[in-house]
């Protein structure tokens, strides 16, 4: 399966991306506010292979995209859904860009494909991201996706040895649409 944008394919991952893929993985300020650290080789080209199980499943629950661009064919980052509910129709949002191609729009474009695709072709009722508020990079990708903001939860998460706090942003399909 993959998607197309004006400047980016969005594919599944092969086990030889993981090269590629621990480019961004390794970068400290990167991952800074994810839920992991700095990954080793050994530890991206285990998430790729999460990755492909994850898309072997029936039914599908995980939809990880790797981000290409088309005009040098370098993978710079990743995209991805997980189903939260079917019987609610709802997915978690995720993205991730490598830090030289910060900047330049590619994670809105990735993920209003990705949205494209989960509101249409899947029929999904609501996405939402989870969205550490220090990471003001992130909250400004899920406004310009016109998400809403719908909690800021104190504290709610032990994540690399401090609490954390997370901001929610929702869109339903009603708003995708409109």
């Amino acid at each position: 399966m993959h998607l197309e944008t004006e400047r980016l394919v969005l594919r599944e991952f092969a086990e030889a991306d993981a090269e590629a893929t621990n480019v961004y993985e390794r970068d400290a300020e990167v991952v800074r506010y994810t839920s992991h650290g700095p990954r080793s080789l050994d530890e991206s080209r285990a998430y790729i292979r999460r990755a492909l199980a994850a898309a072997r499943a029936a039914p599908r629950r995980v939809s990880d995209f790797a981000l290409v661009r088309r005009e040098d064919l370098q993978l710079v980052g990743r995209c991805g859904f997980r189903v939260t509910s079917f019987d609610q129709r709802e997915a978690v949002l995720w993205y991730i860009l490598d830090r030289s191609s910060w900047g330049r729009g590619y994670v809105g474009e990735a993920a209003r494909a990705v949205l494209g695709f989960g509101f249409g072709t899947l029929r999904l009722h609501r996405f939402f991201v989870d969205i550490d508020p220090r990471n003001a990079a992130s909250l400004r990708v899920a406004e310009k996706l016109g998400m809403r903001r719908e909690a800021h939860f104190v504290e709610n998460a032990w994540v690399k040895g401090e609490w954390t706090d997370s901001i929610v942003f929702g869109l339903l399909d009603r708003e995708h649409r409109a």
